[in-house]
């Protein structure tokens, strides 16, 4: 038996997080009685949310998918919006079992790689600040910064909720996002996960991003030839480093593939517009 939270976390129903949340507020049941955090449970359980009965099938438990989706512009990475505003959920296949969740967020503003999986003690790992997961960006800036502020930039400034830093900036010529004109494009990588932090640590030193593009995320890159608005399945390998990756620093690696590794598909779902 596990952890209540862990158990439906495990079986797609939510990530770690929203299933606490649940419980807090008294709308999951075990064995007939409300639910408290804390309690533990097995798969033939009787479980339920809000008087409906829960089916929690164990061979679920173990079939975890991973899906990488190449997010456009425009879309929100939420289920539903009150703006009416598109979300990442709506051009996704439907999972083998359970439902996707996000492992992470980007702003409306942001694109590329956002990693969804259906096993929520995954995501919950995943985005803890423990697991120490780079995420690597593409990044395009206004002006041309002096090699001092991006020394302030590695050393680390002052945000409204702490101090933050990134741990790698490289200014990108060639291959990807050209310099010129009056803007500059840098490759930045950082080791968490706070909300709009690569935008807010270059407007802390006085510069505005113009683009932005996630490109990496642990172990699993974009795929060149994935398509804004288009998803892939990752093959089962892919899927055990990012386990790997999550399980926090020295057990796996969350750094940067080598570039001949490009992330591999079992099937790539097009973009419908």
């Amino acid at each position: 038996m596990i952890r209540l939270q862990k158990l439906l976390a495990a079986a797609g129903l939510g990530s770690r997080r929203s299933v606490e949340q649940w419980i807090r507020d008294g709308r999951i049941t075990i064995a007939g009685r409300v639910a408290q955090l804390g309690d533990r449970a097995s798969a033939q359980d009787d479980a339920g949310i809000d008087g409906r009965k829960l089916a929690l099938n164990p061979a679920q438990l173990s079939a975890r998918e991973l899906l990488l989706y190449h997010k456009p512009l425009g879309e929100v990475t939420t289920r539903s919006d009150p703006q009416g505003r598109p979300t990442v959920f709506e051009r996704l296949p439907q999972p083998r079992n359970g439902r996707w969740i996000t492992v992470g967020r980007l702003d409306v503003n942001t694109s590329g790689l956002l990693l969804f999986t259906t096993d929520g003690e995954l995501a919950h790992r995943l985005m803890h600040p423990s697991s120490e997961i780079e995420r690597e960006y593409l990044v395009r800036v206004r002006g041309r910064p002096q090699p001092g502020l991006i020394r302030q930039l590695l050393d680390g400034v002052e945000l409204d909720d702490g101090t933050a830093r990134f741990d790698r900036v490289t200014k990108e010529v060639g291959d990807g996002e050209p310099s010129e004109g009056i803007n500059t494009t840098f490759r930045v990588v950082l080791h968490e996960g706070r909300n709009r932090e690569v935008r807010r640590l270059w407007q802390a030193v006085g510069l505005e991003v113009s683009r932005l593009l996630r490109v990496r995320y642990g172990p699993i890159e974009l795929p060149r030839d994935l398509r804004p608005g288009s998803a892939r399945l990752a093959e089962s390998s892919l899927t055990e480093r990012l386990v790997a990756a999550a399980a926090g620093p020295g057990a796996g690696s969350s750094r940067a593939p080598a570039r001949s590794q490009r992330p591999a598909g079992r099937r790539l779902v097009r973009n419908s517009s």
